[in-house]
């Protein structure tokens, strides 16, 4: 049987400011089952484990360039060919800063292209039945009230 998700544990640099970080390790997550999501865990010390899910291709982008204008924001920290990345988090007026090698990260990227191919994650699900789905129960929903 064909092993359906990717899975690996880097350590990133936790910045909390410019004169404190701290490093922690970060689960990083692919599946069929959402092919074009990618998932990490933080597991920050003294706090449950907080997971973030954002496209792998905002992921792949942020390698070379600055990539995501929403909640993720990803950019390599310098220049060249795997220049270490810079990854930030936002939720409302809160920001969380976090620097990692990009090798290992390249390599997860790597491993999850040959599970699904970049370009061919339709493939892998069947959204035109969960889209129906979603947009039936969104309709159901506003015509009960």
């Amino acid at each position: 049987m064909r092993d359906e998700s990717v899975q690996a544990e880097v350590l990133m640099n936790f910045l909390v400011s410019e004169e404190l970080s701290f490093r922690i390790p970060v689960e990083l997550r692919y599946g069929i089952e959402d092919p074009y999501a990618v998932r990490m865990t933080f597991h920050l010390p003294g706090d449950a484990p907080v997971t973030w899910a954002f496209s792998r291709d905002l992921l792949l982008d942020g390698i070379v360039g600055p990539s995501g204008d929403g909640d993720v924001h990803i950019a390599p920290m310098g220049p060249g060919d795997l220049a270490d990345l810079g990854i930030r988090l936002q939720v409302g007026g809160d920001c969380a800063y976090f620097q990692v090698s990009a090798a290992p990260v390249v390599a997860f990227l790597d491993r999850t292209d040959r599970l699904v191919p970049l370009g061919q994650e339709r493939a892998f699900g069947d959204f035109d039945t969960e889209l129906e789905q979603v947009l039936r129960s969104i309709l159901t929903g506003e015509n009960a009230g």
